[in-house]
């Protein structure tokens, strides 16, 4: 019977020997892989994806703690900025008044004096309850995180750039500088001592000047 005569299910397709030995590598190849290894592998990966996932999350949660905590203790500055003006010029007010004026006033004088007074440090209080702390820096070695010096002063009795005198106090406001003290730095003076080692954190310490 010839080609033409065959039927359909008579025309069988023809297996070639490389197609046979395909078909062997792949039933090969399955039975060699183990099931229980590969539930280990994906079990792993799984179990690495959650550490990574819950690494990042608390990350997250960190990151927006510190956020919301710095938006309420900063969330002041420019309106404490803008009151240190006024508490500026009670003082101005105050330091204008020669002793022997105060000393010599009379009732009503004196009311009024000791009444800027206390509007001043109540003034202070509110800020230093917000976290306004203020910069005294007088006696204490310059520093231009916390001074902006304005003027230098010959002294030999004290160490170079110490502070001699405060032109207009400073304040911060949590780490952050709210106004930097500005200052009169001592010259001619001994040089200073060497920083201790153990203080060599405090000295490297950086100062948030984003306020």
């Amino acid at each position: 019977m010839t080609d033409e005569n065959k039927t359909p299910a008579d025309q069988e397709p023809e297996v070639t020997a490389a197609g046979a030995q395909d078909a062997e590598a792949v039933s090969g190849g399955d039975a060699d892989v183990d099931p229980i290894e590969v539930l280990k592998a994906e079990n792993a990966e799984l179990k690495d994806r959650a550490l990574r996932t819950m690494a990042e999350m608390e990350n997250l949660r960190r990151r927006t703690e510190k956020e919301i905590k710095d938006t309420r203790q900063y969330a002041v500055s420019g309106f404490a900025r803008d009151m240190l003006t006024v508490s500026d010029n009670l003082r101005r007010a105050l330091d204008s008044l020669p002793e022997e004026a105060r000393q010599n006033a009379d009732a009503g004088i004196a009311a009024l004096i000791e009444g800027v007074e206390m509007t001043e440090r109540e003034l202070l209080n509110q800020l230093e309850k917000n976290g306004v702390k203020k910069l005294d820096p007088a006696g204490q070695k310059f520093d231009p995180n916390f001074h902006q010096a304005m003027f230098e002063v010959p002294n030999t009795d004290v160490p170079n750039n110490t502070v001699v005198q405060v032109v207009q106090a400073g304040y911060q406001i949590g780490e952050r500088v709210l106004r930097p003290a500005m200052v009169g730095v001592s010259k001619g003076g001994p040089k200073e001592a060497p920083a201790a080692a153990d203080g060599g954190a405090e000295a490297g310490q950086t100062v948030d000047k984003s306020a």
